[in-house]
Formats: C-alpha cells, sequence, structure tokens
C-alpha cells in the first residue's frame, strides 16, 4: 500500500501532541490505586539538560497503595454483549468455578477463540516469527485499523490481562481509558504474569516476545513505520502502559518500548549507511564532467538523499521521543526488573549507535543507576560499561564519565554481591587499559587487596588487574641481565621480584597460597621453576640487586605455595568447591606439572637445605617440598645420589634443630619416603632406622644425666633433655616408636613430672605428648580380630598408670602442665570409650569409665581456666590475647567432644549452658553446637541440663534469698533463658515433651521452701515465660494444673515475688477466658456452679495492683494498653484481677 509521505512541519506538530497527551494521560494514571499496581520508584529525577548532577543514591522505593476495587463509575463500561459460551468455555467453567480467560494467569491458555490469535502463535512458538509479521503486514496493507487493534490487543495479552479491547472500545477510548478498562480485567488472585512466570514454556515466551518486535519493526522499516499511524498509535500505547500502576503492564510495556527503541537504532544503521552510500554516488557523480554526467540519475541521488534524511530525521525523533517518554521515567522504576531492562538495552543503543548515545547526556543515566540498591541492576551497569571500554574508540569517548564515576566503580569493587564485585574489578582494568593515568596508587591499591580475597572469581578478577598493572610490561634491560657465574636470568626473573615485593608489602604473609592461586591461570612465571631457585642459589650478578633475608624467606613461601597448587591442583581453604573434581584434562596437566617440578627440585632441593640449614623458617618451608614428589622418578631417572643427599641433610637438620614444626616437616618427609608403594622405601628406611637410633640414645643418656641420684641438674642437661623428647615426640606423630622401648623412659618422666617440683614444664608436657602417642600405637597394633592378651594386659597397665599421674598433673602449679594433662585425658576418655568394644569385644579390658571425681575435676577446670573473664590491659600483645583465647577454645572443645559423643553425662555440661550468654562472642558456636548434639542423644536429658543451668545461675545471683528482679543479672538471665527457647526451633510438636520437662522441673525449683516458711525461688517462674511459647494449647492446660496442684497458698501470700506466679500462670492462660475462669475457681476455692463478679480488666489493674504493678504496667504498655513486646511476662497486665486471689 503506497503510503502519503506528510510534510515536515505534520509530524512536529504530531509529535508535541503525542507528547501532551501522554502527559496527561501520565497524570490521570498517577492518581489511581489498585492492590497489584505499584508507583513509580520515588527517586527525585534529574534535570534532562545537566550532564553529571551529584546522584541520590538509591532509597528504599515506597510500599505500593493498597488495592481497592474498581467503582463503576471510575470507568465506562463495556457496551459489547458476551458471546456466548463454547464448550470449552463451559467445561473450564464448571471446573474450575471460573471461565477460563483469554491470558486468566500467566501459566493458562487462551479461550477458544483466542486460539488464532497473536499471542497465542508467539506463545506457542509453532509458527516462525517472520511468517507472523508478513502475515500481520499484509493485514494491515488490507485493513489498517483491525491489524493495530490486534497489535494492541497482543500487547494487553502478553501483560497477563485477561480483557479484550473490542473494535467500539477503540473508537470511542483514548489509550488511557483503555488501560483503567484492561485494570479491570485482571485476575487479582494471581500475581503472576508472562514475564516473570517460572518454566521453559514462558522463558522461550519472554524470547519469542524480544524478537516479535525487533522482526516487525524490521519489516516494517522500509515503509509502514514512516505513515504516521502505526508508529504513532504503538508508541502512544506503550508508553501509557509504562505509566501504569499495574506491575504487569508496566513491566512488559517497557520491555516491548526498550526492545522497540533498539529495533529503530538498528533502522538508524541502516538509513545511515545507506545515506553515507548514496552521498558518496552523488558526490561521484557530480565530480564527472558535464558530458558524462546523467542528470536523471543526479536527480534521483538527490533525491534518494533527501527522502533518506527526512527518514532518518524521524526515526531520531521517535528514539528521543520513546527515550524521554519511556526511559527516563522506567530507569528508576520501583521494579528492579525493569530498572535492569533499561541499563541492557542503552548498553547496545550505546554500542551499536554511538553517534547519537554515546554522550555524556546519556551516559549519565548509567551513571547514577550504579548506585542501585539492586545488585542485578548495578550488575548490568558494570556490564554495559564494560561492553563500551572493551572499543578504545568508545573508551576515548568516556573520559569525561569516567572521571566523574570512577571512585563508584572502584568502591563497588568491594561490593557485598560476588557477581557485581567481579565485573567492577573487570570494568577497572579496561579502564586501566586505555587511560592508566586516571587511576591513583590508592584507587589499585584497593583492587590489589583483593587478590586475598575468599571468593576465588574476585581474587583472579584481581590477579588479572595486578597482573596488567606489574607483571604485563616487558622489560627488554632484564633480558641481558646475567648472575655472577654469566649464566642467563629467565625473562620473568624482573617479574619474580615483583611479585616478592609486592608480597612483603601486602603485610599478609601468612596467605601466600591466596596470592598464588590469584595469579596461577593468568601468569605462567608461576611455574618458571628455575627462575625462582636461581634467585635464591645463583649470586647476583653486576647489575642485580642482591635478596635480603626477608626477600628470600618470601620467595620460598611463595615457591612453595606454587609447588603445592601445581601438584594437587587443590585452591586454598575458603575458595573453591570442596566437592568439584578435576577433569581428565586438568589431571593430565597436574601429572604433567608434577613431572616438572620433582625432575627440577630433585636436583636443587639439597642445594637449597644446605645452604639455608642453620635457618630453622626456611627450611622449616623446603622440607614442604618433598612431600609433592612423584617418587618413582628418582628411580626412573636414575636419581638415586640425589635421594641420598637428601637423606643425609634430613639427619644433620633433625639433629641441628628443635623447632617443633621443622622437626614435624622432617617426620613426613621420612613417612612419604619410606612409604613401602615406592621402589626406593628400602634406601629411605634404612636411613630412619639409623636416625631413631641415634634419637633413642639420646634420649637415654638424657634421661640418665637429667635423673642423677643426689646431683641437681644443670642448664645443659636439661636442654639436652628436652631437645630429645621434642625430637621422639615429632616422630612418634608419623612413626610407630614400639620396637625401640621408649615407653617406660617416656612414663617414668611423666611420673617424675607429677612428683618431682622442679622439672621444667617444657619437659614435663614434651613427655606427655610423647607417651600418649606411644600408647595410641599401641592400640593401633591390636586393631586385629583377637588380640593377643599379654599386650592386652600391658597396654591397660601402662593405661592405668598414665591415666593416675596425668589425674596428678591436673593439679601441677604450672599452667601449661594443667592444659596438656587436661587436652590429653580428654583424648583418652573418647579413644578408650565404651564404644571401642563394637566391633572387638576383647577390648572391654581397656575401656576407661571415667569416674565422677574425674569429671568434676574437669567442669571445675573449665570454671576456673576457661569461663575466666580477661583482664584488659594495654600492655597486652593482641596477638598474646588471640592466642590465649584459641587455647582456651581448644580445652572447651576438648570437654564438649566428651558430651557430644556420650562418654559423659549430659547433665556435666551445665556448666558450658550457664556461661552461653556471658561467653556469646568466644565460645558461642562451640556451646551451641554442643546443645543441639546433646539434644540428638536425649531431649528430655538436656531439657533438664538446660533447666538446671538456668536454675545454678538464678541461684549465684540470689542475695539474703532475695532477688532483685529489676537488676541487670535478672534480665541476662531471662535472655538465656529465651536463647534456650529459640534452640527448640519451630517444631513445637518435636520438642513437646522436652519442653514440658523444663517447666515441671521449673515449676519444682521455683517452689521449693526454705523450712516450710518462705519461697525463695519464685522469681524463677518468671524466667520459665520464656518457654511457655513453645507449649502446645493442650499442654498449657496441664501444666496450669500442675501449678495449681503444687501451690502453697499460705506461702505464696506472705511473698513479695508472688507477681512472677501470676505473670507466669497468666503467660499459659493468655487467651483463654474460659480456662481462666475455671483455674481461677480452683486456686479461690470457689465452687465450679458459682459466678464470680467481675469487673472490666483495666479496673482490675488499677483496684488490685499494687503501685509496684501499676509501675510495671506503664513502663510495659503503650498508650493503648497493649504490650509493647512479644514477651509473655507482660500477659500479667490483662488478668492481673488474680492478684487478690492469691492475696
Amino acid at each position: 500500500m503506497a503510503s502519503v509521505r506528510p510534510s515536515r512541519r505534520t509530524k512536529e506538530v504530531a509529535m508535541e501532541t503525542m507528547s501532551q497527551v501522554t502527559s496527561s494521560l501520565r497524570r490521570k494514571n498517577n492518581s489511581g490505586d489498585d492492590e497489584d499496581m505499584e508507583p513509580s520508584s520515588e527517586i527525585s529525577r534529574h534535570e534532562e539538560d545537566s550532564d553529571f548532577e551529584e546522584p541520590v543514591q538509591m532509597p528504599a522505593p515506597s510500599k505500593p497503595p493498597k488495592k481497592r476495587a474498581a467503582k463503576k463509575d471510575d470507568v465506562t463500561q463495556l457496551t459489547v454483549k458476551k458471546s456466548r459460551k463454547t464448550p470449552v468455555e463451559k467445561a473450564g467453567t464448571s471446573r474450575g468455578g471460573k471461565q477460563a480467560s483469554t491470558v486468566g494467569t500467566a501459566a493458562g491458555t487462551g479461550s477458544a477463540e483466542d486460539d488464532g490469535s497473536l499471542f497465542e502463535a508467539v506463545k506457542s512458538g509453532k509458527t516462525a516469527l517472520q511468517t507472523l509479521v508478513d502475515d500481520w503486514v499484509d493485514e494491515y496493507k488490507q485493513d489498517r485499523d483491525s491489524a493495530l487493534l490486534e497489535l494492541i490487543q497482543f500487547f494487553v495479552h502478553c501483560s497477563g490481562c485477561r480483557g479484550r479491547v473490542t473494535k467500539q472500545i477503540y473508537e470511542t477510548m483514548e489509550h488511557s481509558e483503555i488501560i483503567r478498562k484492561m485494570t479491570e480485567e485482571f485476575d487479582e488472585e494471581n500475581a503472576d504474569y508472562p514475564l516473570i512466570t517460572p518454566g521453559p514454556l514462558w522463558k522461550k515466551f519472554r524470547s519469542n516476545f524480544c524478537d516479535f518486535v525487533m522482526v516487525l519493526v524490521t519489516q516494517c522499516q522500509y515503509s509502514i513505520i514512516y505513515d504516521q499511524y502505526m508508529m504513532d498509535n504503538l508508541i502512544s500505547l506503550l508508553t501509557v502502559l509504562t505509566d501504569s500502576q499495574v506491575r504487569a503492564f508496566r513491566h512488559t510495556s517497557t520491555l516491548a518500548s526498550m526492545k522497540l527503541m533498539t529495533a529503530l537504532v538498528n533502522v538508524a544503521l541502516n538509513l545511515s549507511v545507506n545515506f553515507d552510500n548514496t552521498q558518496r554516488q552523488y558526490d561521484a557523480e557530480r565530480q564527472k564532467t558535464k558530458n558524462k554526467q546523467a542528470s536523471d540519475r543526479l536527480e534521483l541521488l538527490m533525491n534518494k538523499r533527501q527522502e533518506l534524511e527526512e527518514n532518518q530525521e524521524e526515526i531520531r525523533n521517535m528514539l528521543i521521543y520513546i527515550f524521554k517518554g519511556v526511559f527516563v521515567h522506567r530507569y528508576r522504576d520501583i521494579l528492579a526488573d525493569i530498572r535492569a531492562i533499561c541499563m541492557q538495552e542503552i548498553g547496545l543503543w550505546m554500542k551499536k549507535y554511538p553517534n547519537m548515545f554515546l554522550d555524556d547526556s546519556y551516559l549519565k543515566y548509567v551513571g547514577w543507576t550504579l548506585y542501585d540498591k539492586q545488585g542485578s541492576v548495578r550488575l548490568d551497569c558494570l556490564k554495559c560499561l564494560c561492553s563500551l571500554f572493551d572499543d578504545e574508540g568508545s573508551a576515548q569517548k568516556m573520559e569525561l564519565f569516567t572521571s566523574r564515576f570512577k571512585d563508584r566503580i572502584v568502591e563497588m569493587t568491594l561490593d557485598k554481591e560476588y557477581d557485581v564485585a567481579v565485573q567492577a574489578v573487570k570494568l577497572v582494568c579496561l579502564i586501566l587499559k586505555y587511560n592508566e593515568n586516571i587511576l591513583k596508587d590508592k584507587d589499585c591499591e584497593n583492587v590489589y587487596e583483593l587478590v586475598y580475597s575468599s571468593h576465588r572469581a574476585v581474587a583472579q578478577a584481581a590477579g588479572e588487574f595486578l597482573n596488567q598493572k606489574l607483571f604485563d610490561k616487558k622489560d627488554e634491560a632484564a633480558k641481558s641481565v646475567k648472575t655472577k657465574k654469566g649464566k642467563k636470568r629467565s625473562d620473568n626473573t624482573p617479574l619474580i621480584r615483583d611479585l616478592v615485593q609486592f608480597f612483603i608489602e601486602s603485610e599478609l604473609h601468612e596467605h601466600g597460597a591466596y596470592l598464588v592461586d590469584s595469579l596461577w591461570d593468568i601468569n605462567q612465571m608461576m611455574k618458571d621453576w628455575e627462575c625462582m631457585t636461581d634467585l635464591l642459589i645463583e649470586e647476583p650478578g653486576r647489575d642485580e640487586d642482591a635478596f635480603d633475608d626477608r626477600q628470600e624467606e618470601s620467595l620460598i613461601e611463595l615457591m612453595v605455595c606454587c609447588i603445592k597448587q601445581a601438584a594437587t591442583g587443590e585452591s586454598p581453604v575458603g575458595r573453591g568447591s570442596s566437592n568439584r573434581r578435576p577433569s581428565i584434562k586438568e589431571n593430565r596437566q597436574i601429572q604433567e606439572d608434577k613431572v616438572k617440578l620433582t625432575e627440577h627440585f630433585i636436583v636443587i632441593l639439597p642445594e637449597l637445605l644446605n645452604k639455608y640449614n642453620a635457618d630453622a623458617e626456611k627450611v622449616t618451608t623446603l622440607l614442604q617440598i618433598p612431600l609433592y614428589f612423584d617418587l618413582e622418578i628418582y628411580t626412573t631417572s636414575r636419581l638415586e645420589k640425589h635421594l641420598q643427599l637428601l637423606l643425609t641433610l634430613l639427619l644433620n637438620i633433625v639433629s641441628k634443630h628443635t623447632e617443633p614444626e621443622l622437626l614435624e616437616n622432617c617426620s613426613k618427609c621420612f613417612e612419604v619416603l619410606c612409604d613401602e608403594e615406592n621402589s626406593m622405601a628400602n634406601k629411605a628406611s634404612t636411613g630412619r632406622q639409623k636416625l631413631i637410633d641415634d634419637l633413642t640414645k639420646q634420649l637415654n643418656d638424657a634421661y640418665k644425666d637429667y635423673f642423677q641420684e643426689e646431683e641437681q641438674p644443670d642448664r645443659n642437661e636439661a636442654f639436652a633433655m628436652l631437645a630429645a623428647l621434642k625430637r621422639i615426640y615429632a616422630f612418634y606423630c608419623c612413626h610407630d616408636l614400639s620396637k625401640w622401648k621408649l615407653q617406660e623412659t617416656l612414663f617414668k618422666i611423666v611420673k617424675q613430672g607429677s612428683t618431682v617440683p622442679h622439672i621444667p614444664w617444657e619437659i614435663v608436657c614434651a613427655a606427655v605428648e610423647g607417651a600418649n602417642a606411644s600408647i595410641l600405637w599401641d592400640l593401633k597394633k591390636l586393631d586385629q580380630p583377637i588380640p593377643p592378651e599379654p599386650e592386652l594386659n600391658a597396654l591397660k597397665k601402662y593405661l592405668d598408670e598414665f591415666m593416675a599421674d596425668l589425674n596428678n598433673l591436673l593439679l601441677h602449679e604450672n599452667d601449661k602442665v594443667n592444659e596438656s594433662a587436661y587436652m590429653t585425658i580428654c583424648d583418652l576418655l573418647i579413644v578408650f570409650s565404651k564404644y571401642m568394644t563394637t566391633s572387638q569385644p576383647a577390648m572391654q579390658v581397656l575401656v576407661i569409665e571415667p569416674e565422677v571425681s574425674l569429671v568434676r575435676k574437669l567442669t571445675d577446670f573449665l570454671s576456673s581456666k576457661v569461663f575466666v573473664e580477661d583482664v584488659d590491659t594495654d600492655e597486652a600483645d593482641e596477638n598474646i590475647k588471640i592466642e590465649e583465647l584459641h587455647t582456651r577454645r581448644n580445652l572447651l572443645a576438648s570437654f564438649a567432644k566428651l558430651v557430644v559423643y556420650n562418654v559423659i553425662h549430659i547433665k556435666n555440661a551445665v556448666i558450658m549452658f550457664m556461661n552461653y550468654m556471658k561467653f556469646y562472642n568466644d565460645y558461642g558456636d562451640i556451646i551451641k553446637n554442643t546443645m543441639s548434639k546433646a539434644r540428638e542423644i536425649n531431649k528430655i536429658l538436656t531439657a533438664k541440663s538446660l533447666t538446671e543451668a538456668l536454675a545454678r545461675s538464678f541461684a549465684e545471683m540470689k542475695v539474703g534469698n532475695r532477688i532483685d528482679r529489676n537488676s541487670d543479672r535478672f534480665n541476662s538471665l531471662k535472655e538465656l533463658g529465651r536463647r534456650f527457647s529459640l534452640s527448640f526451633g519451630l517444631d513445637n510438636l518435636k520438642n513437646r515433651d522436652a519442653v514440658a520437662q523444663i517447666h515441671k522441673e521449673g515449676i519444682h525449683f521455683s517452689l521449693q521452701s526454705v523450712d516450710n516458711t518462705a519461697l525463695s525461688n519464685l522469681a524463677f517462674l518468671e524466667i520459665l515465660c520464656e518457654f511457655t511459647g513453645k507449649l502446645m494449647k493442650q499442654d498449657k492446660k496441664t501444666v496450669v494444673d500442675y501449678l495449681d496442684r503444687h501451690v502453697h497458698k499460705g506461702l505464696i501470700s506472705q511473698n513479695e515475688d508472688y507477681q512472677s506466679l501470676l505473670t507466669y500462670r497468666n503467660s499459659l492462660i493468655q487467651g483463654d477466658i474460659d480456662q481462666t475462669s475455671v483455674a481461677s475457681s480452683r486456686m479461690t476455692g470457689r465452687p465450679r456452679g458459682t459466678r464470680a463478679k467481675r469487673r472490666p480488666i483495666e479496673t482490675s489493674v488499677t483496684a488490685a495492683a499494687p503501685a509496684s504493678a501499676s509501675t510495671t504496667v506503664n513502663e510495659n504498655t503503650d498508650s493503648t494498653g497493649h504490650p509493647r513486646t512479644r514477651s509473655p511476662t507482660d500477659a500479667v497486665h490483662s488478668h492481673q484481677s488474680q492478684e487478690a486471689t492469691y492475696r
């Protein structure tokens, strides 16, 4: 159909009219209310002519207005008669009670007459979108009104609306009135609509919906979109819909508008290309001589150029109108999905059509939305910017934007949403790529620190930035650097030097593995073993600076971390999933790396150990390297001489050092080398045999020298004794030394430590650890179906003697000895518990049954050593405080294991439960887990223990049989009761018996009398109120009856804490008026059939309550008389008329 092209002035008038109509409709629509309708966000709007004003941080959007039923006078009623129901509709009505709508719910299907509609066709996806659009274009050319009406109905149905826009409605109503009419047709019982409905069908529908809009514009780009009818009506309708307070309308129309604008951007790009081609042809034609010029062609090109120019102007006007009419208002919508759509699409516009949209007047919207409160929206903003900064041309045009929002982008690298933080770091990398000078040192430092992040994606993104900033620069001068011997340095040498310096300056020397993991997949220098070892072994050349001690230590630590990463492929603790298994390709790479590092370090490691054998810290780190060797290479590559050299160095190191960690690493090296699966295990075992023989001789000689009769040992003898014990214990941890028969000597030292006062505590502790290890190795040898009886009896003898000595050491004057004995006793009680006989009944002779006296000693130890408050002194080092806290946590955990494994009775955990709140920051997690595990063992016993903990705490705070219920200690005890109550969870039925037991035990404790004259524990009932909410309704009456049977009326009337009884009782009967009256008659002795004179509750409270009670009411109630908190203790104020009963 040929279209009549209107004049430029006609177009401008039409656009102005549309703008006025839309503004009027927006004012009307914003005044309406509906239940599922939400207003736009209240973020303050910015002036359009300002580029980068200070953005207002996204506040929490206001709550949508409450839904009200649409009134009949609000909108014009439909005058179209409803069609007769089809059989399908009748079936739907009879089954569901309500007629199936066109969309009904988002997941519903259309009615029979809608099977051929655009909505159904797009939803099903059975027909190609190109075919659908072509059919619609043909229909439009024949009857544009009906075709446009079908398109309008399509958008209404896509919004989840059941309404139908008839021809009469379309001709007689404005767009705003049509939308109001459609609002009434929404299914109020279902808030879903197609765009947000889950499921593969609706996910595909969303994709088809977006593609349909794009294809529609593409097919109409040559004529229909310029006819001043289709696009004007469509844009006007979508603009009105985007201002609707109905979320479904607003969401669907915003998506359609943004996709429509994206399609128009594509049209604008095509017009721009055609215009450039036409202009080029026109210029070429004009440059011809007059003899060769074709006047007809020149005129044709000039007309075509003018038409393309007019079309460009018209498309540009459409883009500006949609942007100002839709985007400017919806980019700050209350719904995050709508804001995200706006950010996604504006990024495409800037990328595709930078001549128009890559401008500060448009970029400012992206910058402002960087402050959005929703992580998904911030993420889309960053993705939008990343796509722009990835292009050098675009990045150069964004200097003003970068300078304005650079601080915010750097700040987002610390975003609480990890995906946002990762994207922010990537954006900073792109900014650095094209404009390095804009980032200050402080900005870079903020990103550097993220290489130590526990989140691997964030750390790797920061590693990419660090690599780009420090390690991605080629230093030509470094290629000519040589060592003192003339060996050429690796190209990675300056990079390794920079890495070491960065690690030192970061001051996180215990987290080298995290730095290595961040750079592992980014820079190959992390596997340059030769470069690292050359820096340690080779002397520096003429133009090099030698490494100082700190740099060498840092390089060794980083090198060992790289070796571990290469040989195992494991990320540091906290990074990556523990369930993830490497792929076949990754396993192959790990094996190749392991072979390469083994071949290199088998030769180099002895040199490193020989150079640093006097430095315990460096040697301790280097001794971890053999743990990651492929040991078969010793034999396959004929490198046995290097094994012998390594064994000799290990023997030398053990004889020189006494540091526990170093000795432990030596012991682990021998354990790996002596593994029977290795072909060179025999040679390593020979070296181990020689080493243990020497250590045994040293221990025996030191023992004889130290414990000589009638002679006081000197310092040298004490040092030799301690060194021998440390070495023996280190090798006992990984090797069975039973055949060297060291038990007798170790047990003698332990016995001497418990009786002789002058023995240093270090010697006693080392002997205890060694003796404990020997007992465990003896037990391991008995792990057979029928263990030999002589060996059982021998172990039993050692065990009994050892336990007796440990009991004595619990009373030692030195704290370190106490702690060592305590931890050892707890471990032995678990190992030799009754459960060891489950698989081996013969082990019954070894079982240790904890005596009452022993358990009492353990609990007393907790009271005196663990549950003690720190003395705040400025002189105390923070590291020392942390170390002491760590020690106390280990002590508490050792005792908790006895409860968790049911070695000792649950009631012994009372000492832990009592201190739950007081030491919550230090031990809260341990005590909470113990409580949970104890409940799994026996809920009733755990409930009794909790009650006893509360009762003992209550008894401790009494002063002369009196309790100050307003004191901080009493309130703290109530808080402890509340925490205990919360630990039972939400399933009251599952914990029914346990909660009832708490009330029973609590009532018994509360009603205990002193010489049958007074009830000093009555205030404890106020604490029991915290558990009332965990009682089931039928149990509350039982508890009330139980309480009434045990109450001593005469004693209560004399007690000043009778208020607590009323508080507790009324918390049980709150809300049950009949039950209240029945219980009251029991308490007063009045027959049930008689009626008592009732007064209003307020009058009862005022008349019957004493002054103290009145004060309580005023403090705990608001102006309306309602309790301020949910605590059951407030229930007393609604039933306080019963005070006279007890008085």
